[in-house]
């Protein structure tokens, strides 16, 4: 729920008022580990209170590191060690703090990332739990040069004139916040773009910290972490009426949490007995300009992919002679080329994404006894592996 934000004086910081106040809402964010409808078992508390820690320090990153947008720098939102909302295993995330009364300036150099996109957006996570989309650009409208330069102005305002490969994305005065995706259909071979950010008309250099500025940093930090805690173990107890199934998911609820409007998404729980697996069949792939799905615990942070394979995307899947693909998540390797593994979980979440597709074919799912799953697909004629 949205917070209110009460002044903080010189006073709090010195006495430490400030400090007791931001550790009083993260004790709060506690909470939302302990619902009644999550998962009781050790590891899977022990996983979401890690998961508040990881929340903290992008809080941090986002709030107080990273907040002042007269002097806007990269940051990661999401990666390797920490995840939010069912995190893309295939993307490279990238975020900045704005302002929409200011211009900015990127500068970019393309290299090979299959999928770029840049987004600016307005709300929080930390306030009203939204992140409504203010701007948009993608890969496929950018021009960059011979070498493989561009250059973006964002501002509210369309620039008169805009240079050759300059391009322009679009603010509002409320925009706080810009997010790059840099999507990969192999993360080891193709090289993710190189960006630079500026204000531009900026100082050179940003005065001292100011108590306030602390101050509200912190308690946004905090504040961040609850909401976003909140708002995903919502949505992590709505897909369990349909665990092992992979609805669509609303897609306006899906943007206004900061989805890219490129994207269509399904979301679910899934659980597994220990002789079972969840068979994932998409009759036909369309044309797009990607596709994956990826497996996460229940706090909706994807699996370790460092160490697991819990992704299949277009490139890294193979496919039936018709067109059609079957992806299967299983304890064990069932000898399947398209083996998604649990990485020893017993039940998560579980999200599928079309990218640039102007149609879907919504993906269909099954439970099978694995063993008996396994001597079917031996018997059956032509069976493909």
């Amino acid at each position: 729920m949205p917070h209110t934000q009460h002044p903080v004086t010189d006073g709090d910081i010195i006495s430490g008022e400030l400090w007791n106040q931001f550790c009083d809402t993260l004790k709060q964010a506690g909470q939302q580990i302990l619902r009644p409808e999550a998962p009781t078992d050790a590891a899977t508390r022990a996983e979401g209170f890690r998961y508040l820690t990881r929340l903290l320090r992008i809080g941090l990153e986002m709030h107080v590191e990273f907040s002042d947008p007269q002097f806007p720098g990269f940051f990661k939102p999401s990666h390797e060690t920490a995840k939010i909302g069912a995190d893309n295993p295939d993307n490279l995330y990238q975020s900045a703090r704005l302002n929409g009364q200011y211009e900015y300036r990127i500068r970019g150099q393309r290299n090979t990332v299959h999928y770029l996109s840049f987004r600016t957006q307005k709300g929080g996570y930390e306030s009203d739990g939204s992140m409504i989309e203010t701007g948009f650009l993608d890969s496929n409208q950018l021009s960059p040069d011979e070498q493989g330069q561009f250059e973006i102005i964002v501002s509210r305002d369309r620039p008169q004139q805009l240079l050759p490969h300059s391009h322009w994305l679009p603010m509002e005065a409320d925009s706080n916040a810009l997010v790059v995706r840099h999507t990969f259909h192999d993360r080891q071979q193709e090289r993710a773009a190189e960006l630079t950010l500026q204000r531009l008309d900026g100082d050179s250099a940003p005065p001292p910290l100011q108590a306030a500025t602390l101050a509200r940093g912190l308690l946004d930090a905090a504040h961040f972490v609850d909401g976003t805690a909140r708002l995903f173990a919502d949505w992590a107890a709505s897909y369990l009426p349909h665990s092992n199934l992979l609805p669509a998911a609303n897609q306006a609820e899906c943007q206004s949490v900061g989805g890219d409007p490129n994207i269509f998404y399904y979301h679910s729980h899934w659980a597994l007995a220990e002789d079972e697996a969840l068979v994932v069949d998409v009759a036909q792939v369309p044309d797009c300009d990607t596709w994956n799905l990826q497996i996460n615990n229940y706090w909706m942070e994807s699996l370790d992919y460092r160490y697991h394979r819990i992704c299949i995307n277009k490139h890294t899947a193979h496919y039936h002679a018709d067109g059609s693909v079957q992806l299967i998540l299983a304890h064990r390797d069932p000898q399947h080329r398209n083996w998604l593994t649990t990485a020893g979980y017993t039940q998560g979440t579980l999200c599928f994404r079309w990218v640039g597709a102007e149609q879907q074919c919504h993906p269909t799912t099954r439970v099978v006894k694995l063993q008996q799953w396994l001597a079917d697909q031996s018997a059956t004629a032509g069976a493909t592996l």
